[in-house]
Order: structure tokens, then C-alpha cells, then sequence
């Protein structure tokens, strides 16, 4: 399915044979890069930055990359390809032909998912805005801004949806997806992750490892939705979004590997003298960040998630291949979870399998994340440090779900009061003010190709094989 790019909106939908549909999402396209211009990556609309840019969309061949300026990549609209016979894998609709139109009992539920969905993809170029001034390499530079380019083109993927299957209602929506604004008073984005402020690179990297991975595993539900649409869109999403797990991850395992070694540099072990991060503060970084997007999944025990389940709106993490759960209709299955009752103990509760939707894919995520801890802890142990990372218990700092405004401490092991809970948050759990100037302090920018930042490793390799000195941006 090759990408027809003779068009303004490149696609590979056929977008040309649909003249209505083609004029207005060209109408929308005009506010997209008044949007794009206003909080997409400030100070560098006119670099030149070697983007990754899709060219079809078969496995292996699907990428082309280029020297391309921001306002003028390629955004556009793409599918895998269509599967005549696909059927439905789970729910109540098991073996029957998935939908290419929206049901109009399930019309409200599908654009509920499309519309919360496209509300994260503008809501983190907004959150990243400010980070290539503060870049630490030519490198890291580009990674960000082929993140920022994504995440534009899966706004794009949301937004076709909405105007194609869902008439005066989707172009509403569409249009809202470009009003709303992360953190704004007024107009804030949906989901409160995404009101957060990314203040500097370990931010970043934070954002793309946990935030971004949420993404992974909500596109990777969706893409095994009954309305085909919508499983084709996030399908090709998914290729575009391991790039920003990859940015997260291994930007992650540089910092640590760095600080490493800078403790066996510095005088009594203090990385700041050499304008390190110390793992003290990347430890709180992930307390922030993780804790923040295990909120995402939502409840526990959700009827909603009961509802897209049993309708084949959304399923579970690779449903299709799913050898675990045999009982793909979920009817005669029940999931165990952990509540606190009345009087403060611990007790196990059973809920129907399919009441526990959110809590399975939260479980495959935290399992995801745990993965990558033990990389970065083997890195430590290869540099000879004695400390360990380690992610906080998903009791601790709960705004959603059973432990919501629980205060329990990071290891979930004890709960503290209120009072003490926020205490103890502002200067001993999160990054304190102090240690969040610090890190400004030392997001000074390196633009000199093949050069980092101090508190960084270099990457194993280059991006497309090309060397680490490879002019990834050319700044104008």
C-alpha cells in the first residue's frame, strides 16, 4: 500500500476518490499548521532535521529518510492493509466479520475512544515545545523531533476517523482536538498526564519510556477493535510508536550509564561536580512519571471497560495471539485483585474477567516497564555501582482506581497522613525545586556534531547507519 503523496493530504486511503471528505480535512489542514507553528518545537521551524518519513506501509520497507524542515514534512494518513476475511477474536461478536462502518448503537463508545485517544498525540508536542534548546546532542535533537513529527501525523491518523465515519460530530471534535491545550487553564487537555509539565530531558525520557509505553499498550487494545478502521489505523501507529519507546528506554539506560560512571570520577562520589544527574533524582523522576501513568489505565474494576470488551471495541494486549486466556468471550474467567477495606487491611477481591480489563493491560504494562528496570540495573552493576533503581508500587500516589488518594509510601509497604504524605512528596519522594533548577542548570545545549552532554552517554550506534557524528540537525 504504497503512500499517494500527489496530494496535499498524503494518504494511502484513497483519499481522491472521496472529493467531501478530501476538501474538508484540506480545510482542517490550514488550522493544523496555525497549531503546529504556535507550540510545536520552538526555534527550529526552519532546521533542517533527517526525519524518518512514511512511504508505504508494508513491514521492512516502509520508511524513507531525508533532510526534511518541520512545517514541511509529510503528515498524512495511513493504514495497513485491509484483511478480507479478518473476524472478530473476542466479546460477544467472536467469529464475525469485523465492522467498516460504526455501528450506530456503538457510535457514542467509538468516538469517545477516538477523541481521548487523539487528545494525547497534540497534548505531548505541546508538553515538549521547549526541549531543543536545551538539547544535550545533534542527536537527541533529531530523536525529539521525529517524536514531535509522529505524534502530529497520529493526531492526523485520529482525525480522519472522526471526519470520515462520525459527519458534523467528528469535524466538532476534530476541531476541539486543536483548542485544547496542555496545562491551559481554561482548555486543558483530557487526561491529566498530559497537563504536566516536561521540564528538561529526564522528563523527556521519562515521558517517552512510561507515557509513550501507556500508548502502546491503549493503540495495541484498540487495534484489535472489531471496527477495522480504527484497528488498521493504530496498527500502523504502533510502528511509529516504537521509535518513541526506543527514545525513552535507551535515553534512560545513557543517564544512568553516565552517572555511573561519573560517581567513580567525582570527588566523594557527587556527579554534580561534573554536572551529573545523580540516581537519587532520576529515582524520583520515575516515582513522578510512573506513578502519574499507572492513572491512565483507570479502575480496577470498570464497567466501561466490561462494555468495549464484550462489544469488540477494545481488547486486551495482542488479543489474537493471547494463549493464557483461552476464554476469549472472558465470560467464565475472574481476575484477582488487592483493596483496602474499611479498616485498613489488605484483602483479596474477585471480579469477572471482563470487569478487569484496565487491570489486565495495566498489569502487561507494569510488566513492560519492570523489563526495562532490569536493563537499566544491569548497567549499574556493569559499571561497578552498588545502588539499584527500581520502580514505585502502584499503591503510591494513586489519583485513580482502588489506592486513589491512599497515601502510601513509594514501596507501598506503610501509609503516612495526608499532611505528611505531601510533605514528604515535595522533598523527599519527587525532585525538590532545588534539584529541578539543578537539572536546568545542566541542559545546556550541545550542538556540535558527535558531541554530548556531559550527564549522557553516546548511543550504541547512529540513526538509518549513519555515524554518531552525522549532522542529524542542520540549525539555521
Amino acid at each position: 500500500m504504497k503512500v499517494d503523496y500527489k496530494t496535499s493530504i498524503p494518504n494511502n486511503v484513497n483519499l481522491s476518490d472521496d472529493k467531501k471528505l478530501q476538501r474538508a480535512l484540506e480545510r482542517w489542514l490550514p488550522d493544523y499548521a496555525d497549531w503546529w507553528m504556535e507550540v510545536g518545537p520552538a526555534g527550529f521551524q526552519q532546521s533542517d532535521v533527517y526525519l524518518r518519513t512514511a512511504i508505504s506501509v508494508e513491514r521492512g520497507g516502509w520508511a524513507h529518510f531525508d533532510y526534511v524542515k518541520m512545517p514541511e514534512y509529510r503528515w498524512g494518513i495511513f493504514m495497513t492493509p485491509l484483511e478480507e476475511e479478518r473476524k472478530i477474536q473476542y466479546g460477544d461478536f467472536i467469529g464475525q466479520k469485523v465492522w467498516q462502518d460504526v455501528p450506530g448503537e456503538y457510535r457514542k463508545e467509538l468516538k469517545r475512544l477516538i477523541v481521548t485517544q487523539g487528545d494525547t498525540e497534540p497534548a505531548s508536542v505541546e508538553q515538549q515545545s521547549l526541549l531543543g534548546r536545551m538539547s544535550p546532542s545533534l542527536y537527541d535533537m533529531r530523536n525529539l523531533f521525529q517524536v514531535n513529527v509522529e505524534e502530529g501525523r497520529h493526531l492526523w491518523a485520529m482525525v480522519f476517523l472522526l471526519h470520515r465515519h462520525f459527519g458534523r460530530d467528528g469535524r466538532e471534535e476534530a476541531h476541539d482536538l486543536l483548542t485544547r491545550r496542555s496545562a491551559h487553564s481554561d482548555h486543558p487537555r483530557m487526561l491529566d498526564t498530559f497537563n504536566e509539565p516536561v521540564l528538561n530531558w529526564l522528563d523527556f525520557f521519562c515521558f517517552a519510556m512510561f507515557t509513550d509505553r501507556d500508548g502502546k499498550y491503549q493503540l495495541a487494545a484498540l487495534a484489535e477493535s472489531a471496527f477495522d478502521p480504527l484497528s488498521r489505523t493504530c496498527q500502523f501507529m504502533l510502528t511509529e510508536e516504537a521509535h518513541h519507546l526506543f527514545v525513552g528506554e535507551t535515553g534512560l539506560a545513557r543517564i544512568i550509564r553516565r552517572t555511573a560512571q561519573l560517581m567513580k570520577e567525582a570527588p566523594g562520589g557527587d556527579v554534580r561536580k561534573l554536572a551529573g544527574i545523580p540516581l537519587e533524582t532520576i529515582q524520583k523522576t520515575f516515582n513522578y512519571w510512573f506513578s502519574s501513568c499507572l492513572d491512565l489505565f483507570g479502575g480496577e474494576d470498570s464497567s466501561n471497560a466490561a462494555s468495549y470488551f464484550s462489544s469488540a471495541l477494545k481488547g486486551r494486549f495482542n488479543e489474537t495471539n493471547r494463549k493464557k486466556h483461552p476464554n476469549a468471550s472472558g465470560l467464565d474467567a475472574f481476575y484477582d485483585y488487592t483493596i483496602i477495606d474499611d479498616k485498613g487491611h489488605e484483602i483479596s477481591r474477585e471480579i469477572p474477567m471482563r470487569r478487569a480489563m484496565n487491570a489486565i493491560l495495566r498489569d502487561d504494562y507494569i510488566a513492560d516497564c519492570t523489563r526495562a528496570l532490569v536493563k537499566w540495573n544491569k548497567v549499574l552493576e556493569e559499571e561497578g555501582a552498588e545502588q539499584r533503581l527500581a520502580l514505585p508500587s502502584e499503591k503510591f500516589n494513586r489519583k485513580i482506581g482502588v489506592f486513589a488518594n491512599m497515601c502510601f509510601t513509594p514501596d507501598g509497604k506503610y501509609r503516612v497522613s495526608e499532611k505528611d504524605f505531601e510533605r514528604r512528596c515535595k522533598e523527599e519522594w519527587f525532585p525538590t525545586e532545588e534539584e529541578k533548577n539543578y537539572i536546568t542548570s545542566v541542559m545546556t545545549p550541545v550542538t556540535e556534531p558527535g558531541q554530548f552532554a556531559n550527564w549522557i552517554s553516546p548511543p550504541a550506534k547512529g540513526i538509518d547507519g549513519r555515524p554518531i557524528e552525522f549532522e542529524y540537525v542542520k540549525i539555521h
